[in-house]
This record gives structure tokens, sequence and C-alpha cells, in this order.
């Protein structure tokens, strides 16, 4: 079906459709370009979303479908004339936003809020990386080192998001933090608490096996909340039973979900932080006398910004973390919404695809 195809691309058309179609070779058009041949392809509760629904704000449309995949790594396959910090054949993790690098946010060095940014497979007209080939400017590429495979590379664009959140929770060592949902996002938040110095973890899910995950993989506390018990009561069981007396220093919310998010805003202590990492309704209801009461530092989290990746890379380097075993499914390009559906049934931790075989 791709033989025939130079640069084979998988295209969302609506809710459950999917097609692999061919797309333009992304000529270079900055010297500081360079072209990707896409190794491999994550899937995160995002793309499931697309999968579902059509998107999240904006939605795909059929007549210009959209080019799905964001978490990638692959090989230099062309640069343009004015790189020097990647040749052809190096190996990258991608940071599949870039933006304009001129408006206030980004002279602000808050680039993730560039309202102009170009991030792969962002309706209504993005290109993803769920393709043969990928252009990006040099300085979103991100040389892996010598003894990581491509298909760790891919782990990079999620732990980046986690390095973001613990950042902005500005965890410190001996701090207590409670992590609700241990999905990828959440287990590498654990993961990146634990590198950053924090004393006690707790991680918050309703899936055993996750958090057995968590448990092993980060060396964290585990609550399992009682499906329809209340957020208080949720709460307190977590405060109980870990011994956090007047609470946590920091809650990281990885679900998005309503009632994880009270139960977080319970959970924290007075003056303590609450970082809102994970994508939810676009409007939901929250304890707000408790968050003015206990004067909680409560913030947005979008994405990943200035050094994330950086710091990243230095956790992989330096062996602090490792993402090989969060990989726990692998699906061929062609079977692409195979690998969508197993993270919409929840199976395993992180599921790939891979890139097209020549």
């Amino acid at each position: 079906m791709t033989s025939s195809l130079k640069n084979p691309s998988c295209y969302l058309y609506s809710p459950g459709v999917a097609k692999i179609e061919e797309a333009p070779y992304p000529t270079i058009s900055d010297q500081h370009d360079v072209v990707i041949r896409i190794a491999y392809v994550g899937v995160c509760g995002s793309d499931v979303h697309f999968w579902n629904h059509g998107g999240i704000d904006a939605k795909v449309n059929p007549s210009h479908p959209l080019m799905m995949g964001h978490e990638a790594s692959g090989t230099i396959h062309e640069i343009g004339t004015a790189v020097t910090s990647l040749k052809i054949g190096d190996k990258v993790a991608i940071e599949p936003g870039y933006p304009c690098r001129r408006c206030k946010v980004c002279r602000a060095g808050k680039y993730n809020l560039c309202p102009e940014i170009k991030f792969a497979a962002a309706p209504p007209s993005s290109f993803g990386a769920l393709t043969k080939y990928f252009r990006l400017p040099e300085d979103f590429c991100y040389k892996l080192p010598d003894f990581m495979g491509l298909d760790e590379g891919v782990l990079v664009e999620p732990l980046a998001v986690a390095v973001h959140a613990s950042r902005q929770a500005d965890i410190k060592s001996g701090q207590t933090v409670v992590i609700f949902g241990a999905g990828t996002v959440g287990i590498l938040c654990a993961a990146v608490a634990k590198a950053m110095g924090a004393s006690k973890i707790v991680s918050v899910d309703v899936n055993d096996s996750r958090l057995d995950f968590a448990r092993q993989f980060a060396d964290a506390s585990t609550c399992h909340p009682t499906v329809g018990e209340s957020a208080e009561d949720t709460a307190s069981k977590i405060i109980y039973s870990n011994k956090l007396d007047e609470g946590a220093d920091t809650v990281l919310e990885a679900t998005g979900v309503a009632s994880c998010i009270e139960a977080g805003i319970l959970v924290v202590k007075r003056g303590g932080t609450y970082v809102q990492v994970g994508l939810g309704k676009t409007k939901i209801e929250f304890p707000i006398v408790k968050l003015s009461e206990k004067e909680i530092n409560m913030k947005g989290c979008f994405r990943y910004n200035a050094g994330d990746y950086d710091l990243a890379l230095h956790f992989l380097e330096s062996k602090k973390i490792s993402v090989k075993e969060l990989i726990t499914g692998l699906e061929p390009f062609e079977r692409a919404t195979d690998a969508w559906e197993r993270t919409k049934r929840g199976d395993g931790i992180k599921a790939l695809i891979q890139g097209l075989q020549d």
C-alpha cells in the first residue's frame, strides 16, 4: 500500500476515519532547517482524543484532513546550508512545535505560549510526524546519546512535559509530591520528582497495573481510590495512609478529571503548590474556597519551554531516569490506528508506531 508513495503519511479525516496518503516532501525552505526520516512515533492521550472526537477545541475538517503524530524520533536525512549542530545520519528526538520567536511571549522566554506556534498535528493544518519525512528547525532537534535507541528517543517528549510540570512546581529536595494519574506523563512526573530530590512520592490511579508500575519504576507509594467515593474521602485516604499530616508540598494533577482536581486541591497543604498538567473538559467546578483559604499556589502547565528538553536529556544521559521500561507496545506504520486503539483500552504504558521500513 505504501510502497508506491514517496512520503506516506497518516491523515485523520474524522473521528474513527484515518487514511495513509501521499504528502509533499518537506523541502527545506530556511537555511537552518533539517529534514528528519521518522523512525518512531509515540501515542498519547491527545491522539486517542482526536481519534475518538476529531480534536479538542478545534476539530478536524474532513475536507482538510490532519496529519497525525507529535511524539517522534528519527535520523537526520537532509540539512540546510547554515546547519552546524547536526549532520546527516544523527539520531534525534524532535520538539514538535516551534514558535515565531518575535512576539512578546517569545521575547519574554515563554515560547510555548506563542500564539503563532507551529505545533505538529494541531488543527487545522499543521503537518504531524506520522509520516516518512518531517521538517523542523535544527534547534528543535536534540541529538540522542549513542547508547540510546530511537525507540527511547520518542519518550523525550513526554519526559519534557513532566520536566516542565516539575519546574512549574519548583520541586525541592525533601518535599512530598502527590501525582494524580499513572499514565505515561504521570509516571514520568514521579520519576522527575524523584530525580529532583522529592523525599516521598504518591501515585494515585484506579488502574492497579499502572500503580504497580509506578511503585517499581519511581519508588512511589500508591493509592487506588474507590470508584464513586467522594473527593474528600480520596483526599483523606491519601493524607492518612501516607502520613502527610497537613498535606503534600506539591500536587501534580495529570488526569484532567474533575474529581481528581478537587481531591488534589484538598490534598495540598496550606501554602503548597498545585500544578494542572492534564487536560480535561473545557469547564469544570472545583473548590475555590479551599484554594483561597489555603492560599495555594495554583499553576497551569502547557507542553514545555526553554530548557525542558535539555534537562530531560540530562536525566537520560546521566541515567537518573530510564524510559525503555515504559515501551509496552509496537505497531507498524500501516496499523497506526491499532496503536491508538491499544492506548484507548489502557493496554500497557506507552505504545509506539514504527516508521516506514525500506
